[in-house]
């Protein structure tokens, strides 16, 4: 009889610690620093996806990421273009609380490599706080936040001094300027103007020249050598910087130094891809914070051969479906070194698709489903709602469904909550942990209001009510759209934040958890609490502002244009370029 019982007992208590252990398993997944995958697409508008209503395009891997876990369907970006987005992003601040949001409408983001604004040096980003608490933290791709402050070396802006312990990527971003076979991006219709200037002041000489040789009066040699000067310094002065674009603000850039001037782009999407699969595996045994900033889909849209064709919308479809690709690669191969359990991933865009940018009849920018506006666009919903997608199996339920106000700037607070960091006590944090309401613990967002600015100006305002699911928005300046009615700003290429702007008075009021297209405007005739509204809003604003106080302006004309002696430069400068990368690129493809 001893026997058998023997043999009842063993097998119970295998059983038990299979059990126990599957316990002990997933305790240790929520209550130890998970490693942490964030994913960060360029202008992709947030019905470019098949999970947020797209049935054109399939994107079956950032789809995975959503049945595996929580997606987010108000999750919003602190602006509606990616520098002051970015670094609200990295901060969970309010980009005008660091300086890094423009007053003027020429310059909204950073413009060159060689200026000497970007995110400063006291901000404190997420991965500073996680290398503190020993996480090995990587960044590959766009940075865009700025390089050098005083000297051309001394990358005070460069992601290493901002906490990440590894970077491959562009220290600025894609441009259309990055490829010679398309149309100039950056201040297209200052260069055609300066093209101009440039002719007529070339002519002046040239018709001097005329009395002189027809006898009818004579010009001095020296008056028409001057005018020929003065034209010739006029050239040089801006064609040293906007004729060099491409080599100047298109290079590829491993931690500190410059590996291709300018940067070969057909390559740059395979290079990052093998990069960020090289970080999962030299890191994988401790825990670690990959972000990988994509240059999809930005213009110029580079997208592998195999690719081109894929979808049924165009070339802006094939290059969406290239990003889910890279996506379903670094899914793999977490899975691959057993890490899915143990890996918060994220998914999101810096802000929504952009409108304006068209090849014939052509659509090169994103679509932002059934909500109003774009990139560019101030407060209206399709330049700041992004998508938001958070995966971490045995914490978070699969499949859920979160319809509260969210944003960007709520991933700071998050990952250091999850990574045991110590948030900065000196300084007004703007985003909210997400992890209670990610886990059910809550099931109303933190966040009341939510202000929504165009460069330095505050255009919109958010309500919601603690006490229903009601979200108010409010409207004080809205773009004007050229032509009128064409839903975006094709005549100038991107909406205007100042100047060419409606200002509303009473404000544009919008219930957007009944209206998220802002179609319905509300008015005291058909909303009884129209008032009551608006002026708790303005309350609101009031506070907020007293809590904003004076900082170095990173946007200022003189940060903003490029400075020869700040151009970053492989080799001798002026006489930059090396391509140092020759890796064979058949591993990652």
């Amino acid at each position: 009889m001893k026997q058998p019982f023997s043999n009842w007992t063993s097998w119970l208590s295998v059983c038990l610690c299979c059990w126990l252990g599957g316990l002990s398993a997933a305790f240790t997944t929520r209550n130890s620093r998970p490693n942490i995958v964030l994913l960060m697409a360029d202008d992709l508008g947030v019905g470019d996806i098949c999970c947020y209503g797209n049935n054109t395009v399939s994107t079956p891997n950032i789809d995975r990421l959503a049945s595996e876990g929580v997606r987010l369907t108000q999750h919003l970006a602190a602006a509606s273009v990616c520098t002051p987005s970015r670094a609200a992003f990295l901060t969970g601040r309010y980009p005008i609380r660091s300086g890094m949001a423009s007053a003027f409408n020429l310059n909204r983001g950073l413009t060159w490599l060689g200026g000497s604004g970007g995110l400063p040096t006291n901000e404190t980003t997420f991965a500073k706080l996680l290398q503190h608490r020993g996480y090995r933290t990587g960044l590959i791709g766009k940075w865009h936040l700025g390089l050098s402050c005083a000297s051309r070396d001394d990358h005070c802006y460069h992601p290493l001094n901002h906490g990440f312990d590894y970077f491959y990527g562009l220290p600025f971003g894609l441009l259309n300027d990055c490829q010679m076979s398309k149309t100039a991006e950056l201040h297209r219709w200052i260069r055609i103007k300066l093209w101009i200037s440039t002719a007529v002041l070339c002519l002046v000489p040239l018709l001097l020249l005329i009395p002189k040789f027809a006898h009818w009066f004579s010009v001095p040699w020296k008056v028409i050598i001057a005018f020929a000067l003065l034209a010739f310094l006029f050239f040089i002065v801006w064609y040293s910087s906007y004729g060099f674009t491409r080599r100047w603000n298109c290079i590829l850039m491993r931690n500190h130094e410059i590996i291709q001037q300018p940067m070969r782009e057909d390559r740059v999407s395979s290079l990052m891809l093998k990069e960020a699969l090289a970080f999962i595996d030299r890191y994988k045994r401790s825990p670690f914070l990959l972000f990988v900033s994509f240059l999809h889909v930005h213009t110029p849209l580079i997208t592998k051969e195999k690719f081109v064709g894929h979808s049924k919308y165009g070339l802006y479809g094939d290059n969406v479906e290239e990003m889910d690709w890279m996506v379903g690669r670094i899914l793999e191969t977490l899975d691959r070194e057993l890490l899915t359990n143990h890996t918060l991933v994220y998914f999101t865009s810096d802000n929504g698709g952009r409108l304006e940018v068209q090849e014939g009849e052509a659509q090169l920018g994103g679509y932002n489903g059934i909500y109003k506006g774009g990139q560019g666009m101030g407060g209206w919903e399709g330049g700041i709602r992004v998508p938001g997608i958070f995966r971490w199996p045995t914490v978070l339920k699969a499949g859920k469904v979160i319809d509260e106000p969210t944003s960007l700037m709520d991933i700071y607070p998050t990952l250091s909550y999850i990574g045991g960091g110590i948030l900065p006590q000196d300084r007004i944090i703007d985003g909210r942990n997400l992890m209670p309401l990610l886990e059910g613990r809550v099931s109303h967002s933190e966040h009341e209001f939510l202000f929504h600015y165009c460069g330095v100006y505050l255009h919109t305002a958010r309500w919601h009510q603690k006490d229903c699911a009601t979200v108010w928005k409010v409207h004080y300046v809205t773009p004007n759209f050229s032509p009128d009615g064409a839903g975006a700003c094709y005549g100038s290429g991107i909406c205007s934040c100042s100047g060419d702007v409606t200002y509303h008075d009473p404000p544009l009021l919008f219930d957007v958890s009944k209206d998220p297209s802002e179609a319905r405007p509300l008015n005291p005739d058909n909303e009884a609490l129209f008032d009551s509204v608006v002026k708790k809003v303005e309350a609101a604003i009031k506070e907020h502002r007293r809590t904003l106080t004076p900082v170095p302006q990173q946007f200022s004309v003189f940060n903003t244009i490029w400075k020869p002696w700040l151009q970053p430069c492989c080799g001798t400068f002026p006489f930059c370029g090396c391509d140092k990368e020759y890796d064979i690129l058949s591993t990652a493809w």
